[in-house]
């Protein structure tokens, strides 16, 4: 699954994918924040292999890309906080 989450706001939005390879995760992405476009200015990813693919989503959506650093999962409290929440409809 991929999850985005506005940090302000604490808009969320999910969307499954088929596998975790770049494709499909920067496809994912993108559609996701497609119609938000004009508002998203920033995007910060964790540091896996999925998110390869940040120069597509970066361009697609004329946004910065930014990276968690390495075992920080802090900096990207708030979504790892709604990612647990929602395993708990999703088994």
């Amino acid at each position: 699954m991929v999850t985005i989450l506005e940090r302000k706001t604490r808009f969320y939005v999910v969307k499954k994918v088929l596998s975790k390879s770049a494709d499909d995760v920067s496809r994912a992405t993108i559609e996701l924040l497609k119609p938000y476009k004009k508002f998203v200015h920033t995007i910060t990813e964790d540091n896996g292999r999925e998110f390869a693919g940040h120069e597509v989503i970066a361009e697609e959506l004329e946004a910065e890309v930014y990276f968690a650093h390495l075992y920080s999962s802090w900096e990207r409290g708030a979504n790892e906080n709604e990612n647990g929440l929602l395993r708990q409809y999703i088994k």
